[in-house]
């Protein structure tokens, strides 16, 4: 049975924390494939700054050169609140013959019982939890875990170091600053 890991957010940036953290569980489990998964609509946080066409395009950028990186527009396509439990059930149906592990990090780790049908996920999927410093890792289900260099980059920070004109270089693949470069993203509030 093919293994598959699933990195799912809003990628609102992405940047190389998230193609770190793909990589290592990759490694760690010996996955044959990671599909990068943006969400339309994130159940547990606001909505994106950007639109999912653009996070699309960002994360088909950031995946370039690694072929075991894929893109999954599946939640995108969907629309609506981007509800892990439907989007496996779709995934279970149409690859039967995959094996799916879903990687979070150490703070979703935390929030998992209050993910929508929890239970049944567990039934579903093998989760991955990566840890980050600062983050417990106590949960009552059952998770692999991975450890991975600690990189402290995040979407947030570098919105706010567009929004202040600050270098973003190292932080994301180039592809992924041309991109936000050329369509101006992150910057409206700049102006405000």
């Amino acid at each position: 049975m093919k293994r598959v890991g699933i990195l799912g957010g809003t990628f609102d940036p992405p940047h190389l924390g998230h193609l770190i953290i793909a990589e290592e569980v990759r490694l760690a489990l010996g996955l044959e494939e990671i599909w990068f998964i943006p969400s339309q609509e994130p159940p547990h946080k606001s909505r994106a700054f950007i639109s999912a066409d653009d996070r699309v395009e960002m994360v088909r950028n950031a995946l370039k050169g690694n072929p075991f990186f894929k893109l999954n527009t599946i939640e995108v396509e969907r629309l609506g609140k981007s509800y892990t439990f439907d989007t496996l059930n779709i995934l279970r149906n149409e690859h039967p013959d995959v094996s799916f592990y879903f990687i979070i990090g150490a703070d979703m780790v935390e929030y998992l019982p209050k993910w929508y049908k929890i239970s049944e996920l567990m039934e579903m999927v093998s989760f991955v939890g990566v840890k980050r410093i600062g983050s417990r890792l106590d949960t009552p289900y059952p998770i692999e875990l991975v450890d991975i260099p600690y990189i402290e980059v995040s979407s947030t920070m570098i919105r706010e170091r567009i929004v202040k004109n600050d270098s973003i270089k190292y932080f994301l693949p180039e592809a992924v600053i041309r991109y936000i470069k050329e369509k101006r993203l992150y910057e409206e509030r700049r102006s405000n």
